[in-house]
């Protein structure tokens, strides 16, 4: 009986010790650095801790605070004429307050757009920035103003006709425009320090 008694023991024991954050869990994380794909190579470190806890069975697993590091993949500058900024980043340890350190690999769900329109696209971590076409049109559209208004002040001033001073102002604009667009690159993908990183368990984690 003592020894079945202690087997019973051993046995709750090892339950107790044994923990899992379920699949489909999800948990909010913070950048400790900044990295962009202005700068970033791959394999360059990225530092996070956990801004919210990760809770089952009515015990909190990982609470808040808990380190978690990983590294750039992959990285793409945005071009001048097309292509944008991508970067992925690929979470891949967390460490206790034990001290023990636990391997991992949860998907990043999304991040802080930071209003760039940057987003997760893809089940691999990978970030792309939002397109910049309306706001190029509307540069253009800017210049192209302003050069119609100063073609027709300087057009009425040496006495020539307003109207066709103000179209050629208006071309000079949207050629002004269109050539700083060409030489222009778009935004860059950055995750900047103290920014939200929300990710997703797909596969249930034993910590034990």
């Amino acid at each position: 009986m003592k020894r079945f008694a202690f087997v019973m023991i051993l046995s709750a024991t090892a339950q107790a010790q044994t923990m899992e954050i379920p699949k489909g869990a999800h948990v909010l994380l913070r950048m400790n650095n900044t990295v962009s794909s202005r700068t970033a190579q791959e394999g360059d470190y990225v530092y996070l801790t956990t801004a919210s806890p990760i809770a089952a069975g009515g015990q909190i697993l990982v609470p808040v605070g808990t380190h978690v590091t990983g590294s750039v993949v992959r990285v793409q500058r945005p071009g001048r004429v097309k292509g944008r900024g991508q970067m992925a980043i690929r979470l891949e340890t967390l460490t206790m307050n034990s001290g023990r350190v636990v391997k991992f690999t949860p998907k990043v769900n999304s991040v802080d757009s930071d209003e760039s329109g940057q987003r997760v696209a893809g089940n691999e971590g990978q970030i792309s920035q939002g397109g910049t076409k309306g706001k190029d049109v509307q540069d253009i559209a800017i210049l192209a103003g302003s050069g119609a208004a100063l073609g027709g002040m300087i057009g009425s001033r040496v006495g020539s006709s307003g109207w066709k001073g103000a179209g050629m102002g208006a071309g000079a604009g949207t050629g002004v425009g269109i050539a700083r667009t060409l030489m222009t690159r778009g935004k860059e993908v950055e995750l900047r320090h103290g920014s939200s990183v929300d990710v997703v368990f797909d596969r249930a984690l034993t910590l034990e």
